[in-house]
């Protein structure tokens, strides 16, 4: 009866320290790695450039509807379509470096409030859309500080093409320097 224990007790350690292994190699290749390596990673698969590149041509399709005074569904289209994104892009955090973590964030959140106010204001309600265009130029502000983080942390500028798949197998730096 003891030796029935020991056993079972074996094959229950020896089970848990396979599961945690296997867990353990779920963790993913972002938690592995240089600094560098885990950001590099976090680029490439975890969406953050193409995170990037989204919420920065939502903003200017925004712009662009806004100024050719299109129709107001056109409008809440695009509007909506920045802060669906942003959304996206924050569902996709955190990154492997907690300053870059919180500069994203601080800017998918502003990319949120730009969408959210030029929704509301589509219908011309003009304080809302001011506060839109104000919260759409510190977007462009907080993104260009979250890229210059990624390039400090690699050494590599980022690409944050949204429409063709990095070039150099799925190297996010190959339009860098």
């Amino acid at each position: 009866m003891a030796r029935t224990r020991r056993r079972g007790a074996l094959a229950l350690a020896l089970g848990t320290c396979a599961l945690a292994g296997l867990l353990a190699g779920c963790a993913g290749q972002e938690s592995s790695g240089t600094p560098a390596q885990q950001v590099t990673t976090y680029m490439n698969d975890g969406g953050g450039g193409s995170g990037i590149g989204n919420v920065e041509i939502d903003s200017r399709n925004v712009a662009l509807a806004l100024s050719q005074h299109n129709k107001p569904d056109a409008i809440k289209e695009v509007c909506a379509l920045l802060s669906n994104d942003a959304q996206t892009a924050i569902g996709n955090l955190p990154t492997p470096d907690n300053q870059l973590t919180d500069a994203l964030n601080a800017a998918y959140m502003e990319a949120t409030a730009a969408g959210d106010d030029c929704y509301n204001g589509a219908g011309g309600n003009a304080r809302l859309l001011a506060r839109s265009a104000a919260e759409r130029a510190k977007l462009v502000t907080l993104l260009d500080a979250a890229v210059q983080l990624v390039t400090d942390v690699t050494g590599k500028t980022p690409t944050t093409e949204t429409t063709v798949p990095p070039s150099g197998n799925g190297d996010p730096f190959a339009g860098g320097q």
